[in-house]
């Protein structure tokens, strides 16, 4: 299987005969009578596609995108994806914008973009769009292939990271909208995970130790960061207040027992040590276990 590095806009221009009007930032459309090879892309660069067909599949891990037409899905550096073509759609179309890290160097867009969590989305949700995304999408892309063909100047970088940062802006309220429109699938999501955390208290914290989110985001086929944000949406409680939650209240009922020490309530429920559990209670209840047991 081929293995293809896109570490530079240069490289990616060149990939697919694109001209390159900025070594740092790129806003192209791809609808070549061109079969697609399966591969594995391994990205260096920021990536968003607005996939205007079924032309590929991707897969992220061993976990697949689910997207039909006018579905955005967004890569980091570091990520590799495989793609496969997909013998239905043999010429995929899609449009796209690539910008190096580099290119966001002292910016706030920089400072901030770890809170674009959606670039770690490798789970099966891409951004489906509706007809009116897609064109807000397409505007702001459109904005930043102006200014790529507009003469670079001292308000070049300025106007560009800007128009960037406006549309991952977009597309966080586009994830949102997501969120609440799949809102009987997030709440089926939920109940798997408030069962899967419950089960996981009773039978397996003891010898697994604490859960985790990812314990939990793996086991629904999501990503930490979407299974995060869906998790809040939901119960407007992050995924890991939830489970402190859990915990606090199977603490209490191991507690009202009276039948097992502090040092056995703590080892139940997968603490490495007595000290830790009773710091956790307190700060989560306000008194310490052998407190709550007095009251």
């Amino acid at each position: 299987m081929n293995e293809i590095h896109f570490d530079t806009i240069q490289q990616f221009n060149d990939f697919y005969g694109f001209e390159t009007l900025h070594p740092l930032v790129s806003v192209v459309r791809y609808d070549k009578q061109l079969p697609i090879e399966e591969c594995v892309v391994h990205y260096g660069v920021y990536a968003l596609f607005l996939k205007e067909n079924k032309g590929c599949k991707l897969s992220y891990g061993r976990t697949k995108y689910d997207f039909d037409e006018m579905a955005v899905t967004s890569f980091a550096p570091g990520q590799s994806v495989r793609v496969e073509p997909n013998p239905e759609v043999p010429n995929p179309k899609w449009t796209a914008l690539l910008f190096h890290p580099d290119f966001l160097a002292r910016t706030q867009l920089g400072r901030q973009i770890s809170r674009y969590e959606f670039f770690s989305y490798s789970s099966n949700e891409a951004l489906h769009l509706s007809v009116g995304e897609i064109e807000i999408f397409r505007g702001v892309l459109t904005m930043i292939q102006q200014e790529l063909q507009h003469a670079i100047d001292k308000h070049s970088r300025e106007l560009i990271v800007s128009n960037i940062e406006l549309l991952l802006n977009y597309c966080l309220r586009f994830y949102d909208r997501q969120f609440i429109t799949r809102e009987e699938i997030n709440h089926a999501t939920v109940q798997r995970f408030e069962s899967l955390l419950d089960e996981y208290l009773t039978d397996k914290a003891e010898t697994e130790g604490i859960p985790t989110v990812a314990y939990f985001a793996d086991k629904c086929s999501l990503t930490a960061g979407y299974f995060g944000e869906l998790v809040k949406v939901e119960t407007g409680r992050t995924a890991q207040d939830f489970i402190a939650d859990h915990i606090v209240r199977r603490a209490k009922e191991l507690l009202n027992s009276q039948t097992l020490t502090i040092a056995q309530v703590s080892d139940r429920l997968g603490f490495g040590y007595p000290q830790h559990f009773v710091r956790f209670f307190k700060r989560k209840t306000g008194k310490t276990p052998t407190e709550y047991r007095a009251a």
